[in-house]
């Protein structure tokens, strides 16, 4: 990855001497990507507000997110698997998709009728992929059902969104919130936006004629485990009650490298949120008028979301199942020793400080 570096866009939208930092941090990386090559691809399934379909996840490779080059969020590594230069050409991030399409028919016996697409930036950043490419992954795939993009909300407006929605694709925007807080989000994530900006972005996502899926992040740093928790409760809330959000997927922070939250975790002052604490949120967000979701990654590892060890894989079951039914009585049927240690977390532990357990 060529050297980050900020630029106009991005002066003044954050923590300049944290981007400064960042950007250190982020040049340590010398790994090298094919750019016909996605960074990730793979078969799942997800809930949406038409039921549960079988989704092929792409995480296409581009030239990066234009704010992580700048320094970025300081749990975000995702820019370091960006390609060497800045930019990809349309016709590499069309072989992307091509290999995305093989992996598909060799590991599926049906198409999918959810296609998710990701940078591990913007999608709808015309710096990230060309308004050709955009136009083109529309029509390829005009076939299936539904589809969902991934943007912050400097991007989203009628024309971008329009794309895929005049092909006959129900069309999702997923926006990277993070919280609904905007001191946490300024704070503790280094991410430039308002609340506020989320809002006019869910209506002109609308105005295109798409839905809305908030991301939200379990536990940046700088936050109590019992602070977390109560921030995403009341970010939940808060999505629900923007016009158009139909989703809230909840991501528990995990520890990614050349961040600014691995420095931490390396030098003991982070721990991933406990499994626990997302099935705290789950429950009792549960009868919110939204779906809510979580996708746990990592669950079990020290870098990962966890808990003792040895309940992990059963609570990450139990959430996989919320995720899909809706029905959090799925989380009676879980216990373990150790939620008596998560409980002390809750009650005693306080923010700047390192974490009471491991």
């Amino acid at each position: 990855m060529s050297k980050p570096s900020p630029e106009v866009y991005e002066e003044g939208k954050g923590m300049d001497a944290h981007n400064s930092v960042m950007r250190d941090i982020r040049s340590r990386n010398d790994s090298t990507y094919d750019p016909r090559e996605p960074t990730r691809v793979w078969l799942d399934e997800d809930n949406t507000p038409d039921g549960v379909y079988q989704s092929l996840t792409i995480i296409l490779n581009t030239g990066g997110c234009r704010w992580a080059r700048a320094g970025g969020c300081t749990m975000c590594g995702y820019v370091a698997e960006s390609v060497e230069g800045g930019t990809v050409a349309h016709e590499d991030l069309m072989a992307q998709i091509q290999h995305c399409l093989d992996h598909e028919s060799e590991n599926s016996d049906e198409q999918s009728g959810l296609i998710k697409i990701y940078t591990s930036g913007s999608f709808l950043d015309e710096r990230e992929v060309p308004a050709e490419t955009r136009q083109a992954i529309a029509e390829t795939f005009a076939d299936r059902e539904r589809i969902v993009v991934e943007s912050l909300p400097d991007f989203v407006d009628e024309e971008t969104v329009g794309d895929f929605v005049d092909v006959g694709l129900e069309t999702d925007v997923a926006v990277g919130l993070e919280t609904a807080t905007d001191r946490v989000r300024h704070d503790c994530v280094n991410k430039y936006f308002d609340f506020a900006d989320f809002e006019e972005a869910s209506e002109a996502a609308q105005d295109a004629g798409a839905g809305v899926k908030a991301y939200l992040l379990m536990k940046p740093p700088f936050l109590s485990e019992a602070e977390a928790v109560e921030d995403m409760k009341r970010s939940v809330r808060r999505c629900a009650a923007v016009d158009g959000c139909h989703t809230v997927s909840m991501n528990p922070c995990n520890v990614q490298r050349y961040t600014m939250v691995e420095e931490l975790y390396h030098d003991g002052g982070y721990r991933p949120p406990w499994l626990w604490s997302v099935a705290d949120v789950l429950e009792s967000t549960a009868d919110e008028d939204v779906i809510v979701v979580s996708d746990p990654v990592g669950h079990g590892s020290d870098r990962g979301p966890h808990n003792c060890g040895e309940c992990d894989d059963k609570v990450q079951r139990a959430i996989k199942d919320f995720d899909l039914r809706q029905d959090p009585s799925v989380f009676e049927q879980v216990s373990c020793e150790c939620e008596a240690t998560w409980d002390a977390v809750i009650e005693r532990e306080r923010s700047y400080s390192l974490p009471l357990a491991r």
